[in-house]
């Protein structure tokens, strides 16, 4: 995944965990921000850490029987 499609992912990520973070908080369950808003990091973070599973041609031959 190119660079600028994975930080405007992270973006949204965030602003997403964020809002769903303030939402809980605001219909009582305070406790569940802070787990919302953690979870959003850690996912940005592995987003950016671990790389993308790809296939090579050697490997879809071999599935293939070629």
């Amino acid at each position: 995944m190119p660079n600028d499609v994975k930080a405007i992912l992270s973006v949204i990520t965030l602003l997403v965990g964020i809002a769903v973070g303030y939402w809980e908080s605001s219909i009582g369950k305070d406790h569940l921000f802070w787990l919302v808003v953690g979870f959003a990091v850690f996912a940005v973070i592995a987003m950016w850490v671990f790389p993308e599973a790809q296939t090579s041609k050697k490997d879809l031959a071999q599935k293939n029987g070629k």
